[in-house]
């Protein structure tokens, strides 16, 4: 047997992978580096267009995201009961890749574009968590609860640098290709998850039975309404809901203040404003995720990985409630989704490798998309209602939003609690 390679031994050292564990950790690495790449292209487009809305109108872009939401994972449970197993995550990603295709091609053929627009921004919304929901769900079959503790974080990482490159392209370029072009160049991207996501599942990570026999199924079959009923007779799958729910609440306030105070310039300003923050939020988030965030769950537990964001969360809140100024709701949006990427969702991902894989690919779509996108049409008509119904200003809605920060937290040492007795059992 050789010994460890330099850089196998570097990367022990650093991120606490075992030689065994390096092809296919790196392989899920650079699969969500694509996807991430993919999607922080788009992203700041898509940022860019709400500007030119109200806050009703995109109030009622975010109701109809969460209706679109809810019938793409009813395909989606569909699709998982016809498709062989190891055809499932490319397929999705090819879906995408031609989704994408096709808004490109609509922007050369249609002289207006508010519809089509607003098409768009729907469109890669339902994306934005559905492609990650996808990721992680294989992620969840191919590495075991012991290891998705030491890897995810590093894993997270791969869609930090992702996050990091992808809104540079816009960043740099939109000004000189124009805001549409970076259309097709992300669905080339993208394309490159197709064979990837094929790779990854020959790729041998695990030698227990039970993850073999999954990885040979034709399909995973069942019902394929049974994400909606397992999420709804399981106690364990509403708390993480739950959780989703207050994440929601907080990133809607922070996300239609920016909204709103990005309102005065034009669309490739804010495009280069939002893909600019993107790369500042993903840069922070790169050297938490590959070296700290593993070493945090493995060392404080779970509980504690999960309450620490909402509780630095919780106390920008309250400087915002005392201190009501433009930077404070900017290093909130930092914090916020720093903390999300690189210790939050890799966390809140391992709470899924304590499930069956049907849970896995039919619940957590449910989880992941429909709650998530219910959240946020729910709290941006609770924004709306707030700052324009009873004309609270900032510093009152921060204080609410201090007090569900509080709630958030409580509720990840609840989850965190829950999945070391299902660990145990």
């Amino acid at each position: 047997m050789h010994p460890p390679s330099v850089f196998a031994r570097a990367l022990e050292f650093a991120s606490d992978i075992r030689p065994a564990e390096i092809r296919p950790t790196l392989s899920a690495f650079v699969l969500a580096f694509i996807l991430m790449s993919a999607y922080y292209m788009l992203r700041p487009v898509r940022d860019a267009m709400a500007s030119d809305w109200s806050d009703t109108e995109v109030s009622f872009l975010w109701t109809l995201t969460f209706f679109v939401s809810v019938a793409v994972v009813m395909l989606y449970g569909k699709l998982i009961t016809l498709i062989r197993f190891r055809h499932l995550v490319p397929a999705v990603y090819a879906i995408f890749v031609l989704s994408f295709a096709w808004f490109f091609l609509g922007t050369r053929l249609l002289a207006e574009h508010r519809l089509l627009d607003q098409a768009f921004y729907v469109w890669v919304s339902v994306f934005s968590l559905f492609h990650v929901s996808v990721f992680w769900s294989l992620m969840a079959t191919r590495f075991t609860r012991v290891q998705a503790t030491r890897l995810f974080g590093f894993i997270g990482a791969g869609a930090s640098v992702g996050a990091m490159v992808g809104p540079a392209i816009p960043t740099f370029l939109v000004a000189d290709i124009g805001t549409y072009n970076l259309l097709p160049i992300a669905s080339l991207l993208l394309l490159l998850a197709v064979p990837l996501s094929y790779w990854l599942q020959t790729e041998e990570v695990q030698a227990d039975a039970e993850t073999r026999v999954d990885l040979q199924d034709e399909c995973i079959g069942g019902n394929p309404f049974a994400g909606f009923s397992e999420f709804f007779k399981s106690p364990y799958l509403l708390a993480i809901g739950l959780f989703i729910l207050l994440y929601t609440s907080i990133s809607t306030f922070v996300y239609f203040e920016l909204k709103n105070l990005l309102a005065v310039f034009d669309r490739a300003t804010r495009t280069q404003l939002w893909a600019s923050m993107d790369l500042i939020v993903n840069t922070l988030t790169l050297v938490v995720a590959a070296f700290a965030t593993g070493r945090i769950a493995s060392r404080f537990g779970l509980s504690l990985t999960l309450a620490a964001v909402p509780a630095m969360i919780g106390a920008g809140l309250l400087l915002l409630a005392i201190a009501p100024l433009v930077g404070v709701v900017v290093v909130i949006q930092i914090i916020r989704r720093a903390g999300n990427y690189a210790i939050t969702r890799p966390a809140r991902e391992m709470l899924f490798t304590a499930v069956d894989r049907e849970t896995r690919f039919k619940a957590k779509p449910v989880v992941d998309i429909v709650i998530y996108r219910g959240g946020d049409m729910l709290n941006a008509w609770a924004f709306t209602a707030l700052t324009q119904g009873l004309g609270l200003g900032l510093d009152r809605v921060a204080g609410i939003g201090a007090m569900i920060a509080v709630l958030w937290a409580t509720l990840g040492i609840y989850l965190g609690k829950a999945f070391k007795r299902r660990a145990s059992c």
